[in-house]
């Protein structure tokens, strides 16, 4: 503390300062302090200035740490609104059937988890009593993402105001009979309930700030007022170390979402032990949080501690807290009296002395279970001050103990994760402590029961009144399906009657397309682009000036390019979402935005443009998300395809997106080879997405940068391009060097960008070698195999249907040789049934930088290698000699 002012250097050293005496003055005093009094409370009058210096306004660097104690002291809570006594015994009730729940499970081998929501029940309970908003009221509400492993405690609740069946409690983790529970939430599993798919970790949190974002985006461009919408997002300790936990911490701040709430149930465990055995994780949180600008609120400790506090003058208990890593927490916990007094006061000489004048049931009622997160006017005062803060988001760091009220055998353990049951004994000791008026007769079958106050009883009566304030039942998902008008036909048209002789690339056409129909009056203003800072890549630059880009604060710069038709124009109502480079966020935004349709009752329809490579490959979790939460919109893989994007390389290079894709039975896939066939998939995705009957599915397409020129669509070939193959041209079609009537026939099938080379192929089989071609568009590998196996599974009830596939292809003679710019699973996907002789040509392997011509040449798809294949299918049946396949290796150099 002597050293004397400017010894360290600091970047206040590039500062000039007015008056050296004043700051010599103030350097003396705080030494002065820590000589007289000691250092600690030189720290703390430094601690208090600083924030004092916060409360009034002054731009000083924040701490980013502060003691192991509750930010809002006991003299400073609130008066509790509710019947602490009758929410308790509801409370109870929630913990008791939860674990019946599980329990009863286990004999079936379905597991369950009980000790997440058995620590997590206040935090829960105090919000549902007091803060959650129900969709009765404006349509919205707030919107919450339950932590997945608390969810045997939700449906407990939902049991309990008597929208669960005991029968639905029996069935938890067993769907197949249409009456039973889904493990976590999943609104596809159960819709009605659930609004948020979350037990894939990391998922929740950030799907959370972009939702709490895109209600700002509705609200900004007078789509729908949400003002009185807050999201919750009930977060595990553990969970934070997913990167998609934290990665979006800062868009929170920087865009002021005060409308957010993440609380982190910190029980100090993760699934296998300690967060942060040797560490403490509370305090890293909070400093991860305080710096990316959130505001922080810790509820760590119950009342229990307040004499405790009141007794430590010295700062001794304050100081100890901080330095005990959470394992050795963990086993207070779990550990008697003696244990503690000797571990944990033994520390130094003030510590044995405030222990001595401290009973052994204040001790162990301390540090066995006094925590914050278990008791309601802690809880009711962290979210109270959470919704009244403004300008940033809040997290409360809630600490509690996993497997709280369980029994030793539970509590605190490092294995009660994987824990599924509890003994008869394990529960009559809990019914003790919880006070339950379940009598020992109830277990006589040697099973748990249910228990029930009873639907007239005070205290489901209580719930009742309390939800009927809060705007009705929560979670609760509900859909009021509004219909959109299909766009006018114009909108399609100059796709539809192709590009004359200028050449356009797929995902150019994708691109005019929408900008037409953002013109549209009735749905213009609904859709909404998302593009991961990619958007002059794929050729949006145009929409800058006309749409705008999404900013809450608008323009508060004059761009660089403002003299430029297509200058960067930021707006509070642009309609563009241009995330920056994360994929993962602008996958979160998309799910916002194509679940519109039930967060909100507003329907909005969502692109999501970016590399094809880093989609499937990288958010693929997320679009597993989007398609539990039953979202619609259109995703856009753009450069698609392995050798289209020259020069990129190897990670850049897409040949498998399609192949992940069909894993998905929510998204259907489509790679158009020309734009009309786009015009036709998006007219018609609007009509299955948000017409008069909307199916809860989404769409993928595929897109490719390379230019050629578009031709118009031939008459008929609507139903094919959906089903996802027709039959573009025929050998007859050539205009010239067409083949002898008698020549031998081959079927050649492609799909995006592969068109062009099996159109090529055709000339030349017919030019050069008296093979006639017919060439086929399969716009969608995986739609043709989804009908397929429909037409088996109905073969399985004794209905018989023959696949669309087969049928399109029915009399068309010779083999058929399948070629795509995707490894050749893809439309290998199809072969079993294609009658036909079946072969397929792909990009497998790594892809590579070179030329388009090069790498195609490089995984022999090029038009010269489609014909040698050709040929020889055709001398494998013995139309050809085989000689000719030889011959046409040589001369095309293969």
């Amino acid at each position: 503390m002597s050293d004397p002012v400017g010894k360290l250097p600091s970047e206040l050293d590039q500062l000039p300062d007015r008056d050296t005496e004043e700051t010599a003055e103030w350097a003396a005093s705080l030494d002065a302090v820590a000589q007289a009094a000691g250092t600690r409370r030189a720290e703390y009058l430094l601690r208090r200035t600083l924030q004092h210096a916060e409360a009034a306004g002054l731009a000083l660097p924040k701490l980013l740490e502060t003691d192991y104690v509750n930010t809002i002291p006991t003299a400073a809570e609130p008066e509790f609104p509710g019947d602490e006594e009758m929410e308790a015994r509801i409370t109870a009730w929630n913990r008791w059937n939860a674990a019946a729940m599980v329990t009863r499970g286990s004999k079936y081998g379905v597991g369950g988890h009980i000790a997440t929501f058995a620590s997590a029940a206040w935090l829960y309970e105090t919000g549902f009593q007091h803060f959650f908003r129900g969709k009765e009221a404006d349509g919205s509400g707030d919107q919450l993402y339950i932590q997945g492993h608390a969810s045997p405690g939700i449906y407990a609740r939902a049991f309990l105001d008597g929208r669960i069946s005991e029968q639905q409690l029996d069935n938890f983790r067993q769907e197949s009979g249409g009456n039973g529970l889904p493990s976590y939430p999943h609104p596809r599993r159960l819709p009605w309930l659930w609004e948020f798919p979350t037990v894939s970790m990391g998922l929740g949190p950030l799907s959370a700030i972009y939702q709490a974002r895109f209600n700002r985006y509705l609200q900004n461009r007078s789509i729908k007022d949400t003002a009185n919408s807050h999201v919750w997002a009930f977060l595990g300790d553990g969970e934070m170390d997913e990167p998609e936990s934290t990665a979006a911490l800062a868009l929170a701040s920087r865009e002021q979402l005060d409308n957010l709430t993440f609380v982190i149930n910190c029980n100090l465990q993760r699934l296998d032990g300690p967060v942060r055995a040797n560490f403490r994780v509370v305090q890293e949180l909070e400093a991860q949080f305080r710096g990316a600008g959130w505001n922080v609120i810790k509820s760590l400790w119950g009342s229990a501690w307040d004499e405790l506090f009141q007794l430590d003058t010295t700062g001794a208990l304050v100081r100890r807290l901080r330095e005990v890593p959470d394992a050795q927490f963990q086993t207070y916990a779990t550990r008697d009296v003696a244990y503690i007094r000797q571990h944990f006061f033994g520390a130094n000489a003030d510590l044995v002395q405030l222990a001595g004048v401290l009973s052994d049931a204040k001790i162990a009622e301390c540090f066995h279970s006094s925590r914050g997160g278990h008791e309601p006017r802690k809880v009711y005062a962290a979210y109270k001050a959470a919704l009244e803060h403004k300008g940033a988001p809040t997290v409360i760091l809630a600490q509690t103990v996993k497997g709280y009220t369980l029994g030793a055998g539970f509590e605190s353990k490092n294995a009660n994760h994987q824990m599924k049951k509890l003994t008869i004994d394990e529960f009559k000791d809990m019914r003790d402590l919880l006070g339950l008026p379940i009598p020992d007769s109830a277990f006589a079958d040697g099973q748990v029961p249910y228990g029930h106050p009873g639907a007239n009883s005070p205290e489901v009566q209580y719930l009742n009144e309390r939800r009927a304030a809060l705007g009705g039942p929560a979670p609760a998902r509900k859909v009021k399906h509004v219909a959109l008008p299909a766009p006018a036909d114009r909108s399609f048209a100059p796709l539809l009657k192709g590009s004359g002789k200028q050449e356009m690339a797929t995902t150019m056409a994708f691109v005019r397309l929408v900008k037409d129909l953002m013109r549209d009056k009735e749905t213009g203003k609904r859709w909404v682009p998302i593009v991961p800072d990619e958007a002059r890549t794929f050729g949006m630059e145009s929409l800058f000036p006309s749409a705008g880009i999404y900013s809450p604060l608008g323009q508060t710069y004059e761009p660089v390019d403002r003299d430029q038709l297509m200058y960067y124009k930021e707006a509070k109502d642009g309609q563009i979402l241009n995330e920056g480079i994360t994929e993962a966020g602008a996958m979160a935004d998309f799910i916002a935005a194509c679940t519109s349709y039930a967060t909100h009752g507003e329907p909005m329809i969502p692109f999501y443009i970016f590399y094809s490579m880093f989609g499937w490959q990288r958010t693929a979790d997320q679009m597993w998300q989007l398609a539990d939460q039953l979202g619609k919109g259109f995703i856009v893989g753009a450069t698609a395809g392995r050798t289209t994007l020259t020069g990129e390389g190897l990670q850049h290079a897409d040949g498998h997106s399609h192949l992940i894709a069909s894993t998905n039975p929510a998204s259907l896939n489509y790679d158009p080879a020309f734009a009309y066939e786009i015009a036709v998939i998006v007219k018609d995705g609007l009509r299955r997405m948000y017409g008069e009957t909307p199916e809860d599915v989404f769409y993928y397409l595929t897109v490719y940068n390379e230019p050629k020129v578009q031709p118009a669509m031939p008459e008929g070939v609507e139903e094919g391009i959906l089903k996802g193959l027709y039959r573009f041209n025929t050998a007859a079609d050539l205009a010239e060097a067409a083949p002898a009537a008698d020549a031998p026939k081959v079927q050649l099938m492609a799909s995006g960008t592969a068109i062009h080379w099996i159109l090529e192929a055709q000339k030349l089989l017919a030019a050069e070698w008296n093979v006639a071609a017919d060439v086929w568009s399969a716009t969608s590998w995986g739609e043709l195999r989804r009908e397929a196996l429909e037409c088996d599974e109905a073969l399985l009830r004794g209905e018989v249907r023959t696949p669309y596939v087969t049928r399109a292809l029915e009399g068309a003679q010779g083999p058929v040789l399948a070629v795509s710019d995707w490894m050749r699973q893809v439309p290998d996907q199809i072969s079993q049934w294609v009658e036909q002789d079946y072969t397929s040509l792909g990009t497998d392997g790594f892809g590579l930088s070179d030329t388009r011509e090069g790498a195609r040449r490089h995984f022999g798809v090029d038009a010269q290698s489609i014909v040698v294949a050709a040929l020889a299918q055709l001398a494998r049946r013995g139309e050809v000699p085989a000689s000719a396949v030889k011959e046409a290796r040589e001369r095309y150099g293969l």
